[in-house]
């Protein structure tokens, strides 16, 4: 699939280099770096509902408790 994007002359030149710096393509460096925004748009967000989820009920348990409960099973 292509995606175009309207880019200043200035951002563009910006990018270019950056990619030059990192040694990847523009192409390589906007999809890694959008794939690791959604990353971390997701990563706050599941970590926003498991706080949610721990303020509802604030139950904790050691490493050891919960080897012992897998070992259980």
């Amino acid at each position: 699939m292509t995606i175009s994007l309207r880019m200043s002359k200035e951002d563009t030149e910006l990018v270019k280099k950056y990619a030059a710096i990192k040694g990847v393509s523009v192409s390589d460096l906007l999809r890694q770096t959008i794939m690791e925004r959604i990353e971390d748009e997701y990563d706050l967000k599941c970590y926003k509902e498991a706080m949610a989820e721990y303020e509802q009920d604030p139950v904790t348990y050691s490493l050891d408790e919960v080897e012992k409960e897998i070992m259980r099973d």
